[in-house]
């Protein structure tokens, strides 16, 4: 009896999905839950496992091709077995050979196979988390008992197995649990601390090559579409302020160290998401979303962050509930979605349902600059480089006058870009002088 494979429907918004790689070539054998192909959405990748054990019999989807959820993607079974006619597939090559496999972690939600005797009829679906533990351990999950909903099994119960079992060597720590990487906004004198290092010669020579047609991956189109979709139908307007970051620098030179010794590595990343958090729920316009019947107010403060993944391009995971979030969890999150995003380790769900976004492009060196908005959000806060400029302060003088003195100080540019359609330049203004004034007042 044939097994299918079917597009998974990975989050509540995710509706489709663009096959990436094949993992296994018709014909080859596949073991159950061995990672059979690669699907992007949302500009994350996920491998999705094998849903049985047999011989992948026909592909039917081929690479670069984007699909529903619930499409037909391949058929597992013994060979000789009757395949099923090929579905019709919008803009689809079908059949389609897939290319050899390479290493794998899981994901998934494909048609299940039939269970074995003794076996828990619930491993038809097996989440990310857990499949990528059972690889990394190698736990044969028909000994693990499920404790979720309808007898899956969850992450505490695949945590609970491994301390039950006799102790083994202990396995290093993935690279997105460890600490000291992965920061978005580093002081400007490490930034510029020293000189990269120079391309290959292969890959100089290939950039420089006249006529060179780069192919569009499925990343790089996405973002061009997503930017093409979001000038097209917003009108876009920034507005610019400057703050003064002594007080926040003061902050995180003093806590760094405590930070450390828990193993988050303190950036300024999460005083800007505490910033905009704070000012998002002071100006509920600018935490919402244009709709034909309205503007919808978000009741959640969801903060995305923009990572760059260099040549890539780049990704968006979303800090979810970062109002309710303290310095210290702001950090943790930050340091480890973004080691994640950088290492492809996200999942659908991590890059979905913000509310606003926060972009540093000050790490190259810019001052500022006018970022595009990520839909269906009404705005981005886009941040400059960290600079030491002079700047003329009040100071109070004994008789209650003040006087202007020149002044150091750290100083960044803060780019507001918004909706025009939902926020008019006095709000976005005072949303944005908000932002400025908790930076400027940190203690």
């Amino acid at each position: 009896m044939t097994t299918k494979v079917i597009m998974p429907r990975l989050g509540e918004s995710v509706v489709e999905g663009t096959v990436t790689k094949w993992l296994k070539r018709e014909g080859e054998q596949v073991e159950e839950f061995e990672p059979l192909l690669e699907i992007n959405t949302d500009k994350v990748d996920t491998e999705v496992p094998s849903p049985a054990a047999g011989t992948l019999l026909k592909v039917y989807v081929g690479e670069g091709q984007t699909v529903q959820a619930g499409t037909l993607l391949a058929v597992i079974g013994e060979p000789g077995e009757e395949i099923p006619e090929a579905p019709e597939v919008a803009g689809a090559t079908m059949p389609v050979s897939a290319p050899a496999a390479v290493e794998a972690t899981p994901v998934s939600s494909v048609a299940p196979s039939p269970p074995r005797p003794g076996r828990q009829a619930d491993l038809g679906f097996i989440s990310p988390v857990v499949a990528r533990i059972a690889a990394e351990h190698k736990v044969d999950l028909t000994q693990v008992r499920g404790t979720g909903r309808g007898g899956r099994i969850t992450k505490k119960d695949m945590l609970a197995y491994l301390e039950s079992r006799p102790a083994g060597p202990a396995p290093a720590a993935p690279a997105w649990e460890q600490p000291g990487s992965g920061e978005l906004f580093r002081p400007s004198e490490e930034v510029f601390g020293g000189a990269r290092p120079p391309a290959s010669q292969p890959e100089a020579e290939a950039r420089a090559l006249p006529g060179t047609v780069q192919p569009l991956d499925v990343v790089r189109r996405s973002i061009a579409e997503h930017m093409v979709r979001s000038k097209r139908i917003s009108p876009h307007v920034s507005t610019i302020m400057e703050a003064d970051m002594s007080r926040v620098m003061a902050h995180r030179r003093n806590h760094k160290e405590d930070f450390a010794h828990e193993g988050i590595n303190l950036t300024y990343t999460p005083y800007f998401v505490a910033a905009a958090a704070e000012a998002l729920r002071a100006v509920p316009m600018a935490n919402s979303s244009w709709s034909d019947e309205g503007i919808v107010l978000h009741g959640a403060v969801n903060v995305g962050v923009a990572v760059s993944l260099g040549e890539r391009g780049l990704i968006v995971p979303v800090i979810k509930e970062a109002d309710q979030m303290s310095l210290r969890g702001l950090a943790r999150a930050v340091q480890d979605l973004s080691t994640r995003a950088r290492s492809g380790q996200l999942s659908p769900a991590e890059v979905q349902g913000g509310t606003f976004t926060i972009t540093n492009h000050g790490v190259g060196g810019s001052l500022f600059a006018t970022p595009i908005i990520n839909q269906p959000q009404c705005a981005i806060l886009g941040v400059g480089k960290i600079q030491k400029r002079v700047v003329v302060i009040e100071s109070s003088e004994g008789d209650g006058g003040t006087q202007d003195l020149i002044a150091i100080r750290p100083m960044v540019y803060l780019t507001l870009t918004f909706d025009h359609r939902i926020l008019d330049g006095a709000v976005a203004d005072q949303f944005l002088g908000l932002v400025v004034m908790r930076l400027e007042s940190w203690a």
